[in-house]
């Protein structure tokens, strides 16, 4: 006997949402308009209503710059908003599975490969919102989350005319990323994860990939935020996933 469940994607319009909702095509995802993850009680009256048994929470303020210039945003819509959802979850759908879509930037990046085990120490406001959001969950006394740490960039044009030849990864395209979760969700994989590519690239060999034009650039170039060099993971619990190199053209047809 098949079992309908429910899915409840947040940031569903994002690179990676956008691809989930794709993955996961008879997923609930409310536009920000429908649901305002800073709003405690827009969310529970919202939670309170459906019957959820897996939520992937991918809703953040990601703009690095963003997140250091203005904190308290960025606090209240990546901490607080994950804390909102847990609570909700934790009064009306308690059995529901939580999943939170984290960063490999947790890590100070002062060296590569980072596994679950590795301890974290973000370089950045935004890191540490991410940080502080995984601890919202790990502590909450939910049944049954998933903390998925990775890198991925959409699968399209590069948005800057330059990519840096010394900033490094283990990525995945948004749409490998979403495949890969649904893989390891189904596997029945419960607590952190690292969700990462087979191989370390820079971004510029990352946005060649899609830009094949892109310029080089290196991080003497750069003035902002403090950032992690190296952001490459490598899981001891799951097989890594190769990251496929399918034109954008070819993408935007399947």
């Amino acid at each position: 006997m098949n079992v309908s469940l429910t899915f409840l994607i947040t940031g569903g319009s994002g690179s990676l949402g956008r691809e989930l909702v794709k993955t996961y095509p008879e997923s609930i995802h409310p536009s920000h308009n429908e649901l305002d993850i800073t709003n405690e009680k827009a969310v529970l009256e919202y939670v309170s209503k459906v019957r959820i048994d897996e939520l992937i929470h991918c809703a953040a303020l990601t703009s690095i710059r963003e997140c250091e210039e203005d904190k308290e945003r960025a606090y209240r819509t990546n901490v607080e908003g994950t804390r909102n959802l847990v609570r909700s979850v934790s009064r009306y759908n308690p059995d529901c599975l939580f999943v939170y879509v984290s960063t490999a930037s947790v890590f100070s990046g002062d060296r590569g490969y980072f596994t679950e085990f590795d301890i974290p120490y973000p370089k950045n406001f935004y890191n540490l919102t991410k940080l502080l959001a995984e601890l919202v969950v790990t502590e909450s006394g939910l049944a049954s989350y998933l903390i998925v740490r990775t890198n991925f960039a959409p699968r399209k044009k590069w948005p800057y005319p330059r990519a840096f030849t010394d900033r490094f990864a283990t990525y995945l395209f948004a749409d490998d990323l979403a495949a890969a979760m649904k893989q390891v969700i189904g596997h029945g994989l419960r607590g952190i994860v690292h969700v990462c590519g087979e191989m370390k690239l820079s971004m510029f060999e990352l946005a060649k990939i899609t830009t094949p034009e892109i310029l080089p650039m290196t991080m003497s170039e750069y003035a902002g935020p403090p950032l992690p060099l190296d952001m490459s993971l490598r899981s001891v619990r799951i097989p890594s996933f190769p990251l496929t190199r399918k034109t954008r053209e070819a993408a935007e047809l399947s």
